[in-house]
């Protein structure tokens, strides 16, 4: 079922939202992330786009244009902004001892392999050679794999629906499109959910499931990458797995969050797309919660 909604404001859950009116933008969680000294990302980031697949004009540019809203706050009366949400990755420089200050995000070169030119089953030594062929031109660059929906790729859609990694000193990010395959783990609120409750369907803000999934997803990615690039920074270790900053938060997008709930967001009225951020020229997004160093709780926009 998808809402489309006349009001700004989430109506699903009436009773929820009144209990949680009065809370700030800030939920519980049990994770409890530790300082393991090793280096974050800082300064400004540059990232190459590897586009492995079949994309489209329109998801590229609606990536894209998350990216640019990330420091990017020229239409400021447009609360909440996706440049806010950044600013709490930006924190965890103080919260690393590394002073206050931007961390500029930028697409440099873009490469497209609209015919996957090494198969559609992508493994470790695939995204390897991948990463030789596209991103061993700049040594400050940072690669970031996207793969298309009928591209299956190793370690993911099992709970991870992106995934950072170091290849030759070099921090990655890879995101897949899980249209196809993978919607039930990486597509909701977009789409019915495999774990846990069933919860609400809503639609993408940029009318697109599997681009709406990946801006997600690669947000999450980005947080991870720029927070613990090299698995030595900002994380939380168990027998089982590694919780970083934005896993953390799994499923959170606003206040009053419970499992089959996204918490407060808004639905916009002439798309009835669920959005929580606005970025530049007049887009939308829909953003994942944050651990926050400041206060050891998932931050949300909303």
């Amino acid at each position: 079922m998808s809402l489309c909604l006349p009001n700004l404001l989430l109506l699903s859950f009436p009773l929820l939202l009144l209990f949680h009116s009065s809370l700030a933008a800030t939920t519980s969680t049990t994770a409890v992330l530790t300082n393991h000294g090793g280096p974050i990302l800082t300064g400004n980031l540059n990232l190459t786009f590897i586009w492995y697949g079949n994309f489209g004009r329109s998801a590229k540019n609606v990536i894209g244009g998350f990216v640019k809203s990330l420091t990017s706050n020229g239409e400021s009366s447009l609360q909440p902004h996706v440049s806010e949400w950044w600013t709490i990755v930006e924190g965890f420089q103080e919260a690393a001892g590394k002073g206050k200050g931007p961390i500029r995000v930028q697409v440099g070169k873009q490469f497209t392999d609209a015919k996957c030119s090494a198969g559609k089953d992508v493994t470790t030594d695939i995204v390897k050679d991948l990463l030789k062929k596209y991103g061993a031109g700049d040594a400050n660059a940072i690669p970031v794999i996207f793969t298309g929906r009928d591209v299956k790729v190793q370690g993911l859609c099992t709970g991870n629906c992106s995934f950072h990694g170091v290849f030759e000193n070099k921090p990655y990010l890879i995101v897949r499109n899980p249209e196809k395959e993978c919607l039930g783990q990486c597509g909701w609120p977009f789409s019915k959910t495999d774990i846990g409750p069933i919860g609400v369907q809503m639609n993408p803000p940029n009318g697109n499931v599997g681009t709406d999934s990946m801006v997600i997803a690669f947000a999450q990615g980005l947080v991870n990458l720029v927070t613990n690039p090299f698995s030595s920074a900002f994380f939380q270790s168990n027998d089982t797995h590694t919780i970083e900053p934005a896993s953390a938060c799994p499923r959170i997008f606003g206040t009053g969050s419970l499992p089959g709930y996204t918490g407060k967001i808004r639905i916009d009225p002439g798309t009835g797309g669920a959005f929580n951020a606005h970025g530049t020229n007049g887009t939308k997004f829909l953003l994942p919660a944050i651990w926050d160093p400041k206060t050891k709780s998932c931050w949300s926009l909303m």
